[in-house]
């Protein structure tokens, strides 16, 4: 039997701004391996080095060598890293990072070669950024740009269970994911997941059970949780004179002074009480996390125990509170097939229960990272 974690990390923009900063992430992510001792781990990476790349590039590159150097990994003989840093080509650039670390005590692990269509043993610690195109060991795809008129961010991993890195597109404006249940980026997201899932099972491979793990982008039903926040509240409507276009909407209690209760702008969702999303983990919230129920037939997760993953501040003086931005939601998960499912709960383990699987949210800095610890029977092949 082996230990297995996989953890997804986003928002690495304002870290790469501060090095002290940098290191303590390195530090707590470190720690996760400590405690966990994980014989197998996969670490997926969304917006790796931020939104200006040129400029944090360097930092990433530094970061990526203390990590496969530090003591705590020593113990990782086998290391394949693959960063998506040719930002200068905005029709392929993903941003995403990818790190799968092998323990010297795992013997026999191979790696699927799309080009040779065949497993080639794993060997020694190896990192690739500038070639990801002409890397025969995976595969990197971006969304079709009729798909949402910006850039956007997906990563197909094929192997005996396959290991997917994904970044779904975000939610524009909260005064336009509040008109509609769902929201009309709910239903961008779902086109998107529906893709790279056909892509994964799709005629060319082997289908093998699958992971899909990294910023999902899912939001809670924003009409919805508004409705039921501010049930008692009266709306004020506030509209650009020039275009007379809703620009605000206020909510207010209907007595106690009328005292604000929400304010919505495009990019602010300021509700006084963020204890409702903290409380005993924001389970009240969980059946308004509704846009993985159409993947129900083809997508399992473990239950959430954790409060919503997004956005929390950025000032690390208040890692845990959120920023007055958008609703609270458990934005960044980590999926898997039915098939996988069964992979990772047919066996117990005395550290995590008789479902041999957990669920864990950290905030490293202001910076959310979900984990999934599980122990699987066998792990024979290995493709990213």
């Amino acid at each position: 039997a082996a230990g297995a974690a996989a953890a997804g990390a986003r928002g690495w923009e304002l870290l790469y701004k501060d090095p002290e900063r940098v290191a303590n992430v390195r530090l707590s992510l470190l720690q996760v391996v400590h405690t966990h001792k994980p014989h197998f781990m996969a670490l997926h990476c969304q917006e790796f080095g931020g939104k200006n790349y040129e400029a944090s590039m360097s930092h990433v590159d530094k970061f990526v060598k203390e990590l496969l150097s530090s003591d705590a990994m020593k113990d990782y003989n086998r290391a394949r890293v693959y960063l998506d840093e040719n930002y200068k080509s905005q029709e392929h650039f993903t941003a995403l990072g990818s790190f799968y670390f092998l323990h010297e005590s795992l013997k026999n692990i191979y790696q699927f070669d799309f080009k040779a269509k065949k497993y080639k043993k794993v060997t020694g610690k190896e990192i690739y950024s500038d070639t990801l195109e002409s890397t025969p060991m995976l595969e990197k795809e971006k969304f079709p740009q009729d798909y949402f008129p910006e850039c956007f961010f997906s990563l197909f991993c094929h192997s005996a269970f396959d290991l997917v890195n994904i970044h779904l597109f975000h939610d524009a404006s909260n005064l336009i994911a509040w008109e509609t249940s769902p929201s009309v980026y709910s239903g961008i997201r779902h086109k998107a997941l529906g893709y790279v899932l056909d892509r994964i099972i799709d005629q060319r491979f082997e289908k093998v059970s699958y992971f899909v793990f990294g910023d999902f982008n899912f939001r809670l039903d924003a009409k919805a949780v508004v409705e039921t926040l501010c049930a008692k509240a009266t709306m004020q409507t506030i509209r650009a004179a020039d275009t007379n276009e809703v620009v605000k909407l206020i909510f207010r209690e209907s007595d106690n002074d009328r005292k604000v209760m929400l304010q919505l702008e495009k990019k602010l969702f300021d509700y006084f009480n963020q204890d409702v999303f903290r409380d005993n983990n924001g389970t009240a919230l969980l059946e308004f996390d509704r846009e993985l129920s159409v993947f129900k037939d083809r997508l399992y997760e473990l239950d959430i125990s954790f409060p919503p993953s997004y956005p929390y501040s950025e000032d690390s003086s208040q890692g845990k509170q959120y920023m007055n931005t958008r609703c609270p939601a458990w934005c960044d998960r980590i999926l898997m097939s039915h098939s996988a499912k069964e992979l990772i709960l047919k066996v117990s383990c005395p550290l995590l229960g008789s479902r041999g699987a957990a669920w864990h949210c950290e905030v490293m800095n202001a910076q959310p990272s979900v984990h999934c610890f599980c122990l699987c029977t066998a792990v024979i092949c290995l493709s990213v």
